[in-house]
């Protein structure tokens, strides 16, 4: 059997759940159960047809302007953005393993199911079973984010 890779990943929405609110960006990181990175991935998605902003996000992404903007730069059809996804899982050289958090799980679950109709994921851990559960979001350019990530180490 293939080794397993842990793949963690950080996202940013427009609102609490799916479909009703659109996933913007989806950013995630490929490591070995023994913490050794393999590659990384970053899209910026488009909102969907027909979604709305959540009155929570507009209050979180108000004073974070110019990082909403850099959430819609280059964005691109959900649809492409979905099937570069699961053609970056696919071409991982190991067995990949969805690091859950709930938010990210929910959104990367509906969208993958909605635009390529499969989950591209050989399983799912718990973010509390790894180590580098915060790789993603080390990767992610937005300033809250990496201010974020240095509180918490």
């Amino acid at each position: 059997m293939p080794p397993e890779l842990h793949v963690t990943t950080h996202i940013h929405t427009d609102g609490p759940i799916p479909g009703p609110h659109s996933l913007l960006t989806l950013t995630s990181a490929a490591h070995t159960a023994a913490d050794v990175p393999i590659g990384t991935f970053t899209v910026n998605l488009r909102e969907l047809l027909g979604a709305t902003l959540h009155p929570a996000s507009v209050r979180e992404w108000r004073p974070r302007a110019e990082e909403w903007l850099s959430t819609r730069r280059a964005a691109q059809p959900p649809a492409l953005g979905m099937r570069a996804f699961t053609r970056w899982v696919a071409g991982l050289p190991g067995r990949p393993v969805f690091v859950v958090e709930p938010e990210s799980y929910l959104f990367v679950y509906w969208y993958a199911q909605r635009y390529v109709g499969e989950w591209p994921f050989a399983g799912t851990i718990p973010a509390e079973a790894v180590a580098h559960r915060h790789a993603a979001a080390a990767v992610c350019r937005l300033a809250t984010c990496q201010a974020q990530l240095a509180r918490t180490g």
